[in-house]
């Protein structure tokens, strides 16, 4: 008895059309006060609305299964980008359907508007897509496909639930991966955003001896090989490779700050996987470290092919912290862990010179003994405030400040450079293109 009160009570919904017809009937017994000559109209059309009432009933509630939907959506999905969802609503009835397909997505996303209405012909099978785009990382539950069911006559609707709860994990940005994969493997970047690098010099790993060919540097001829052939041979080199590239990410509170949805620390994140990827299809290894007042996460250089996998893995669950970074605890744990120089990209922010200088110490000495690359951020917020024109005393005092914070960022620039240290000030938004494009630079010109 339950479950038939569930199955036909709980799920079923009166439409507009049925309060539309049942106030017509009202109005005709009230006028029935007023005009005799209406007799029994009243009373008969509201049998018919109930006779028709009951029709639909029997109409959507003979078959158990009228419709049937589901989700389609990815294993995971991915960070600060359009992941697509799709739904899948076919209908068993044998007449017309009218639906209303409404999707409970996360509560992550606070959106009201996955509401969605069509019209299915008999065994007819459609799709409904759209796209979702998560800013934090972690687990997403998807609930219930809610689908409502009118037959022609309308009177009532059926609801159907679909799916019931399905939890999401949301990894770090790899949607894009593959147009970092083309910036490593093409030598047309300037389509990417991507300046041509002249190479400086060559790499002395050697690669193969070949024929010698107009063009070749005379100074490469292998002179015992020349003997053996009797022809001119030439040795041939190529990129440095199995460098260790490390990326260690800040996870400070100076990474909390968002912009466009995502924290400084997605957007490291995102920037870390992609470099990554590009760094091993260069066949460099890739390691991984996040530091805050201790040291979090490691995941050693390597460049097997589950070494991404064991990346993101890792970045995953991290989140920022409360206190600032201790760099000295990250001085000696790249002094342990890094044997071999490499390339150690730090994602941090620095919003003041005084920030910079306290930390400066430690940079120096990380950069002794590696190629030492600080990644830190524009504000553009700011930049947008000082390029407004101002209109009155307290716009000027703001634009004063904010043209006083940009100017800082470029002197911190000028300030790592003078003690040997690269460095990209960039706007969140451009930043994984501007590492993954500071790597490539780095490769032309065997720096590492």
């Amino acid at each position: 008895m339950k479950k038939f009160f569930q199955q036909y009570y709980t799920n079923l919904f009166l439409t507009d059309r049925l309060f539309a017809a049942l106030g017509f009937c009202i109005v005709l017994f009230l006028l029935k006060f007023f005009f005799a000559w209406l007799g029994d109209i009243p009373e008969i059309a509201t049998g018919v609305v109930l006779v028709l009432f009951f029709i639909d009933i029997f109409i959507l509630y003979r078959v158990n299964q009228g419709i049937v939907a589901k989700r389609l959506t990815p294993k995971r999905l991915s960070n600060g980008d359009e992941n697509p969802i799709q739904i899948e609503i076919k209908n068993n009835y044998g007449f017309r359907a009218n639906a209303r397909v409404i999707d409970e997505v996360p509560f992550q996303f606070q959106l009201r508007d996955k509401d969605f209405k069509l019209s299915l012909k008999s065994t007819e099978l459609k799709s409904i897509h759209y796209n979702l785009r998560p800013t934090k990382r972690g687990e997403y539950d998807f609930g219930a496909i809610r689908a409502y069911i009118n037959s022609p006559l309308g009177l009532i609707s059926r609801r159907y639930n679909f799916e019931g709860n399905k939890v999401l994990p949301v990894y770090p940005s790899f949607i894009n991966l593959g147009q970092y994969e083309l910036m490593a493997i093409s030598h047309h970047l300037t389509a990417l955003g991507i300046k041509k690098i002249r190479k400086i010099g060559q790499s002395r790993e050697f690669d193969q001896i070949k024929n010698y060919v107009g063009g070749d540097d005379i100074r490469t001829i292998n002179w015992k090989a020349t003997a053996r052939k009797g022809g001119l041979m030439v040795n041939t080199y190529t990129d440095e490779r199995s460098q260790n590239i490390y990326c260690i990410i800040d996870k400070s509170r100076v990474m909390r700050m968002p912009f466009e949805g995502l924290s400084l620390l997605d957007y490291a994140i995102n920037a870390s996987v992609a470099l990554s990827k590009v760094a091993m299809l260069k066949e460099d290894k890739a390691g991984l470290i996040t530091i805050s007042e201790t040291i979090g996460s490691i995941v050693p250089a390597d460049r097997k092919s589950a070494q991404l996998g064991n990346i993101m893995n890792v970045l995953y669950k991290e989140k920022t912290r409360y206190l600032e970074s201790n760099l000295e605890v990250l001085y000696s744990s790249v002094r342990t862990i890094v044997k071999q120089r490499g390339l150690l990209v730090f994602f941090t922010n620095f919003e003041s010179l005084s920030a910079l200088q306290r930390q400066l110490p430690y940079l120096k000495r990380i950069s002794k003994y590696h190629l030492l690359l600080v990644v830190f951020f524009e504000n553009t917020e700011l930049k947008s405030l000082s390029m407004e024109p101002a209109k009155d005393v307290e716009g000027i005092y703001h634009k004063t400040i904010a043209e006083k914070f940009i100017y800082e960022k470029k002197l911190m620039v000028k300030e790592l450079s003078k003690h040997g240290i690269l460095s990209i000030l960039t706007p969140p938004q451009k930043l994984t293109v501007n590492v993954v494009n500071e790597y490539l630079a780095l490769k032309a010109q065997q720096r590492i």
